[in-house]
């Protein structure tokens, strides 16, 4: 296991991190799994022996029961708490009331209370915001953020799952404001899906700011198990949450790639899109979550996959973007000056 550092910062996180999403199996999240202590515990302690240091999980995940099984689970195994890099998020609703969502002070506030309760921790290692909020102005998210790291109860704070502009709005207001900024990104990014490319991947790497992907899998479609003829696998997530969207054609193409690619490196078509992920400059750490044993085992491989430049060629040729200006353009004007 590697392990790098996270945005800006000195703070190291392995290159792999386990997302709990399938932990507790409340409301929306049943599609995605339901593990229960023992099963958690499991997954949990073969995660760690692995050498992951970093575990990643949300307010909103089957309301709240994810923390409190993670949480848990930290005791249980006796883990130094101090050795964990610990993630959770805010944003989404967590109540029936009118303020039991958003990135309002009041409603930060309030979530980062209940995810150290939930979590049994006296602090956060990594507090993030699950998405944007429309209708609450970007300096009073900012600056709850920043009063909470300057209380102690976070370490440090990250964004998730906005657009380029969006992040860079914040990341110049911290600036110039002098407040905490967002080290981190957590985003949808696949050798399925490389729209990152276009505008999130140049600005991460210029500001320097960490790359923490979810679903690096494509919601399970590069998970080997399907193939052209059978697109409906009947033990995979997307057979009842067909999500995030997905050219399943493209992936089908890749796939057909990765097969024989796999086969010859004795490893998984999973483990091979994971490892292309970690092959990519601007990624810390690939997010990973399993239902079973053997799902986590198999990603694990992802971290002593090595690909010829020649494969990760064919694999970036088959999978590219399809330009789209101003790219084309920049790369057109911008020949004469290169370093």
């Amino acid at each position: 296991m590697k392990y790098n550092l996270l945005g800006q910062t000195g703070l190291k996180v392995s290159e792999l991190c386990l997302g709990t999403m399938t932990f507790g199996g409340k409301g929306w999240a049943q599609a995605i799994g339901s593990l229960q202590q023992p099963a958690v515990d499991d997954i949990m302690r073969r995660a760690l022996d692995a050498g992951i240091n970093f575990i990643d999980t949300a307010n909103v995940y089957s309301e709240g029961l994810s923390e409190e099984l993670t949480g848990q689970s930290i005791r249980n195994l006796g883990v130094n708490r101090d050795d964990l890099v610990l993630a959770t998020k805010v944003r989404g609703k967590m109540g029936e009331g009118p303020n039991d969502s958003g990135l309002t002070r009041k409603h930060i506030m309030a979530e980062a209370e209940a995810s150290l309760r939930r979590l049994n921790t006296d602090y956060i290692d990594l507090y993030q915001i699950h998405s944007y909020d429309p209708l609450t102005p970007l300096d009073e998210t900012l600056r709850a953020l920043d009063d909470l790291v300057r209380s102690g109860k976070v370490r440090y704070i990250g964004a998730s799952n906005l657009a380029a502009w969006q992040l860079m709005k914040a990341l110049d207001y911290s600036h110039f404001r002098h407040l905490s900024r967002f080290v981190s990104l957590q985003a949808y990014y696949t050798i399925a899906g490389r729209d990152l490319e276009r505008e999130l991947v140049p600005l991460l790497l210029d500001q320097k700011v960490g790359l923490m992907v979810w679903s690096p899998l494509a919601g399970g479609f590069l998970s080997g198990k399907f193939t052209r003829e059978n697109l409906q696998a009947d033990d995979s997530r997307r057979s009842g949450f067909d999500f995030p969207p997905v050219n399943k054609d493209l992936a089908l193409d890749i796939i057909d790639h990765l097969r024989p690619m796999a086969l010859a490196k004795d490893t998984s078509v999973a483990a091979l899109a994971l490892a292309w992920l970690l092959h990519q400059q601007v990624v810390t750490s690939v997010i990973i979550g399993a239902k079973k044993m053997e799902q986590l085992d198999d990603n694990l491989q992802a971290v002593d996959v090595r690909f010829t430049p020649e494969e990760l060629q064919q694999l970036d040729e088959v999978s590219k973007l399809t330009p789209e200006y101003p790219g084309w353009m920049l790369a057109f004007t911008g020949g004469d000056r290169q370093a």
